[in-house]
């Protein structure tokens, strides 16, 4: 988690635990997908280039740690239960990547790349297909179907976002109620469910699984927001991956909702105007003055407090835990969410 959050020196064992944890999930993760074909293969090895800070996998095993006596995910060390459960979170994950980029059309994924840009649609889409079975596989193989069912049905909430936010293209008049349930469903369910079987596989009661379910879905809802913001005042080198591409397919986002909101009669028919010219590509003088109105209309900053409400919820939860260097660096992670430029 270097990089992302700054680790003191007492939590220096926390931070090797959790290293030691991510070279296992990785390892799990490659064996999964394994394949003597060769052109699977080299799909395969592409996909690992968009691994970022591996989240979901870090929050589960945080999650783990933190609910266990001590902070210890158990006596020996973390768990093969906690380590298969985090790299079925992030082979989730990685699918809904793949599939992402193929809808958005993107060209770039983590600086380099993407599966579509290489090999075309048909390729990434069979791809994302191959890494959801594999999940599915790992899962099973965890020996406790209480995992399988909550994994296929957390992938069914990412889908069913997905779905509910394609019925809403090119709709500018899409509220905030409905785009909180679709980020909620598309990208907070999977984060939280990270955190609650994290919990879970570790002894935690449902009651306590559950208020970490929530607390992860307000941290992924604080992620899709600071994305949003991102894609609309990024820079591709520095984000990571294509920007721009939600004006581009006509995706309104929480800033581009509040402005909307927020414009007086006439202007709000001279933005909606405007909106219509970024669906049309290369269209940079249309993209730059929806930028220029949501700045006059302090949207950006509308949305960070709504991101920043979000966290400071999921903090309280986490405050609730028993005293422990996992807990602490739970909340540092928490924190980051609102402050990153990836």
């Amino acid at each position: 988690m270097r990089g992302v959050i700054e680790i003191p020196d007492h939590l220096t064992p926390v931070q090797e635990r959790i290293e030691d944890a991510l070279v296992r999930v990785q390892r799990a993760f490659d064996a999964q997908l394994a394949s003597e074909l060769a052109p699977v293969g080299e799909l395969c090895a592409h996909v690992e280039r968009y691994r970022g800070k591996m989240l979901r996998p870090v929050l589960a095993i945080l999650s783990g740690m933190a609910v266990s006596p001590g902070g210890e995910a158990d006596t020996d060390g973390i768990g093969a239960d906690l380590i298969g459960l985090a790299a079925v979170c992030e082979m989730v994950h990685m699918a809904t990547l793949v599939h992402d980029d193929v809808l958005d059309e993107a060209d770039v994924r983590r600086r380099g790349a993407t599966i579509n840009h290489l090999r075309g649609n048909e390729a990434a889409v069979i791809l994302g297909d191959y890494l959801i079975a594999g999940a599915y596989a790992l899962c099973a193989s965890i020996g406790r179907p209480e995992l399988d069912l909550r994994i296929a049905r957390v992938s069914m909430d990412v889908c069913a976002g997905e779905l509910l936010q394609l019925s809403h293209g090119d709709d500018f008049s899409l509220d905030e109620p409905t785009y909180f349930e679709i980020v909620e469903r598309k990208t907070g369910a999977l984060i939280g469910v990270a955190c609650e079987l994290g919990a879970s596989v570790c002894g935690a009661s449902r009651v306590l699984a559950s208020s970490l379910y929530d607390a992860g879905v307000d941290l992924g809802v604080a992620f899709q927001i600071r994305d949003d913001v991102l894609d609309l005042t990024g820079r591709e080198s520095a984000v990571g991956k294509s920007v721009g591409k939600d004006l581009e397919k006509g995706k309104l986002t929480l800033p581009l909702i509040h402005h909307l909101a927020s414009c007086a009669e006439g202007e709000r028919a001279q933005a909606l105007e405007l909106l219509a010219r970024c669906t049309h590509p290369e269209n940079n003088e249309a993209r730059a003055r929806v930028l220029e109105g949501v700045r006059e209309t302090g949207s950006v900053e509308y949305a960070q407090r709504a991101g920043a409400e979000r966290v400071e919820r999921a903090r309280g939860v986490i405050a609730g835990l028993a005293p422990s260097g996992a807990r602490e660096m739970l909340d540092r992670l928490a924190l980051a969410v609102l402050h990153r430029s990836y």
